[in-house]
């Protein structure tokens, strides 16, 4: 017999609510987009307002129930996929007590300074801290974007806000909260603080990490498994949200734990590449695997005994989101008028990917020697520099506005090819990778993926939903309909694939090369321009 479950998909730019009939496969019947904030601060901050995303998810559950034959009464498990590593400090009545830290957040240099930057180092890493954290939680608090820093930020900076605080939650856990009461936080999530204790015989926060980093261990809420029932939605949250009272809300996963589940590469040794607002490369282990030196590390999934090794990139489709913004709008009729770019995404998406297929499809491979390097927030993996920025190299008399763009695609795919050489230090990835979010909705750039990385590029219907796919796909467990998350794959077929052309091998192969020089060549050039 079908059920009908409601997924939550909160991103970095908006929200996508999706309503699912899962059965013998896991079938859209209706969805909303809605975009919020960003609020970005010249000290490095980055914020959001918690409302936002609750009004966006209001809206967008309205839009989602009358776009098919769903009744409230009918929806019997709501779920999230959610952007991961913010900070919502709450009080006692689940307020929050600060605007929500976003994953983007980099203003805590004095912290991380005083908490792991002094003393003998390792990786830029305190020693004595460090290694500790290696051992006992997989990984290691050694970027200023870590939400530990965040956490030490708000108690050095906001003494009396953080006086309030009685929870640390992350984005997802602070909508649990809101909807059913609840101070919960899921595994993977919890992983995501880099105070988690991987360790078997422990799975829990570790006391020895959070005071040699200064958390507060009554901060931290209980553990759940990300299939599991966090709570029951309360009365208020489901008059505002137009549901059912007592509809069951599970714990749900972050969107680079769900995000490979909803592609359909959730077994082990399995690789997917994801291009959103930002963008990763991840492969399914079986353990706990750090590259200090790349700032890679296998992140707890939401399968039991399996973990996500990863590298992430903080702007991938946000640099088509510059593009549109800063080259293309004065030259093509795709945009009428200047709107958040999540209001509509999926017609943005379309709309410059259309254009691409006409116009940067006749530009040839290589961009006539332009490279891009699409750090437009600093980059993280496998460096971490907050000062790094983006810029086109090699621009000549004969450089026009297609290839400047083409060059824009091409650079994301040369650090996607980055990140996997970079994993193959330390696991095998797939020969076939699959390849989702809204960049995989064009067939130009899954072509430049296959072509730069070398590896058969697969789709899957709707690129940019997988999250909340994912999303159902736990609820298809908790739900009893699947025993367990690996058997969803066999739901999610792909759609398209794309081999590699080896006729572009070598001047994508010569670019990448040049690309990979660029950062070290200007890394004093950005300390001095940013830091």
């Amino acid at each position: 017999m079908s059920k009908y479950v409601i997924s939550y998909d909160i991103g970095t730019t908006g929200v996508k609510t999706c309503i699912f009939e899962i059965d013998k496969t896991i079938k859209l019947l209706g969805a909303g987009m809605e975009g919020y904030k960003l609020y970005v601060f010249p000290d490095g901050g980055a914020e959001q307002d918690p409302d936002e995303w609750w009004a966006a998810m209001c809206s967008t559950t309205r839009t989602a129930l009358s776009q098919c034959d769903v009744t409230p009464d009918m929806i019997e498990g709501i779920s999230f996929c959610s952007q991961a590593q913010g900070l919502v400090l709450v009080d006692k009545d689940g307020k929050p007590v600060h605007r929500a830290f976003s994953y983007m957040d980099q203003r805590a240099t004095e912290q991380i300074k005083k908490g792991m930057q002094y003393g003998p180092q390792i990786a830029g890493g305190n020693i004595f801290k460090l290694i500790p954290s290696l051992i006992i939680t997989g990984a290691a608090s050694l970027s200023v974007k870590d939400p530990v820093w965040k956490y030490n930020w708000m108690r050095d900076n906001e003494p009396e806000n953080f006086k309030r605080a009685y929870k640390w939650l992350d984005v997802k856990e602070y909508l649990i909260c809101r909807m059913t009461g609840n101070c919960v936080m899921t595994r993977d999530s919890a992983f995501g603080t880099l105070l988690y204790d991987i360790r078997d015989g422990h799975k829990c926060f570790s006391p020895k990490i959070c005071k040699l980093l200064g958390v507060d261990m009554k901060h931290l809420p209980d553990i759940i498994d990300s299939y599991a029932v966090a709570g029951k939605l309360s009365k208020q949250a489901a008059d505002e949200l137009g549901l059912a009272e007592g509809t069951s809300v599970f714990g749900g996963g972050m969107d680079a734990s769900l995000i490979g589940v909803g592609a359909g590469a959730a077994g082990l040794g399995d690789t997917h590449i994801y291009s959103g607002t930002s963008g990763w490369v991840s492969t399914v282990v079986d353990k706990s695997i750090v590259d200090t030196t790349a700032m890679m590390a296998a992140a707890v999934g939401v399968q039991n005994g399996r973990y996500n090794y990863f590298g992430e990139l903080e702007t991938a489709g946000k640099c088509l989101e510059w593009v549109k913004d800063h080259l293309a709008l004065d030259e093509i009729g795709i945009y009428l008028e200047k709107k958040h770019v999540a209001e509509s995404q999926e017609t943005v998406y379309r709309s410059l990917y259309d254009y691409l297929s006409k116009v940067i499809s006749e530009t040839p491979a290589g961009s006539g020697g332009v490279v891009f390097t699409p750090w437009l927030h600093g980059n993280r993996c496998p460096f971490e520099d907050p000062n790094s920025r983006g810029m086109f190299f090699n621009i000549s008399l004969e450089t026009g506005k297609t290839e400047l763009i083409r060059s824009v695609i091409e650079g994301v795919c040369f650090h996607m090819r980055w990140f996997i050489e970079t994993s193959e230090k330390k696991v095998k990835t797939s020969d076939t990778i699959r390849f989702v979010g809204g960049g995989a909705l064009s067939d130009v750039t899954c072509q430049i993926l296959a072509d730069i990385t070398g590896r058969t590029i697969e789709t899957v219907d709707s690129p940019q939903n997988v999250g909340a796919v994912g999303a159902a796909a736990l609820m298809a467990v908790g739900l009893g309909i699947i025993d367990d998350v690996g058997e969803a794959k066999k739901l999610i077929p792909a759609s398209k694939t794309f081999k590699p052309n080896g006729k572009n091998k070598p001047v994508y192969d010569r670019n990448y090369q040049v690309y990979k020089t660029l950062y070290a060549n200007n890394k004093k050039a950005f300390a001095s321009l940013n830091g």
